[in-house]
């Protein structure tokens, strides 16, 4: 009987291989992705806009555009740390973002007040998305649970082999559903983002292209995000599978 967590994924050298493969593999993706978004990010940072206004100043004329009045532009450390949140209903834009005057920072003020915008509109999606962040705390903890049992040897909760691979599967299930329903909301807020810099005359021919790569790259690294959790939730399942037969 299999009392102890030596555990799924560590359970033989195959599977190790296989989920260290995975791993790998996506952590590369991903590290090559974040790599050329900020690349773009700092290249269309020197592309300056011929209005000279700055990413506040640019989500400030997005948010009046819809009349989200209500809605506050704040500034938060760090880079790329530009999101909005629904709780506060704020714009929380980056220091190159609050104060840069470029194309780059222009299109991600408008990309985060198109999820205002979203909010405001109550768009399925993010409205989805904003009743799983308990679940998905809740499971990333379980799963931070499990694979720290699996690390010192612990058993859990007299769980055979079985019900660990069923609770993994569960876990991971809501977090990959979570990463897919994401992209939805993060490619229309972009749309939304684009369709009004050009409505707007924020952007000019010569630079909407800057602005739409910009968020392209920025969409991809949620695209890799997605696929990841989706691929870690077949391995699972595939384990679990492999034992019915």
């Amino acid at each position: 009987m299999f009392n102890g967590i030596e555990f799924v994924l560590f359970h033989s050298k195959s599977n190790r291989l296989m989920f260290f493969v995975i791993l790998i593999s996506f952590m590369i993706l991903g590290f090559a992705v974040q790599a050329r978004l900020k690349n773009r990010f700092k290249k269309y940072s020197q592309e300056l806009l011929h209005n000279g206004m700055s990413g506040a100043e640019v989500a400030q004329a997005m948010l009046h555009h819809y009349g989200l009045n209500s809605v506050r532009i704040t500034g938060v450390p760090g880079k790329l740390t530009d999101h909005y949140n629904p709780a506060t209903k704020t714009v929380n834009l980056s220091p190159e973002v609050y104060e840069g005057r470029s194309v780059a920072a222009a299109a991600i003020a408008a990309h985060e007040c198109g999820h205002a915008v979203q909010h405001a509109n109550s768009y399925a999606w993010l409205t989805m998305r904003s009743k799983m962040v308990p679940v998905v705390n809740a499971s990333s903890q379980i799963m931070n649970v499990v694979f720290f049992a699996s690390i010192f040897g612990m058993s859990l909760l007299g769980l055979g082999y079985d019900g660990i691979l069923l609770l993994l599967i569960g876990t991971q299930a809501v977090i990959a559903g979570f990463a897919v329903i994401t992209l939805p909301v993060e490619y229309d807020a972009s749309r939304r983002a684009l369709v009004w810099l050009k409505g707007a005359g924020i952007t000019n021919p010569h630079n909407h292209g800057m602005a739409e790569d910009a968020l392209k790259w920025a969409a991809r690294t949620y695209l890799v995000a997605a696929a990841a959790a989706v691929t870690q939730l077949l391995y699972y399942v595939m384990l679990y599978l492999g034992r019915r037969d």
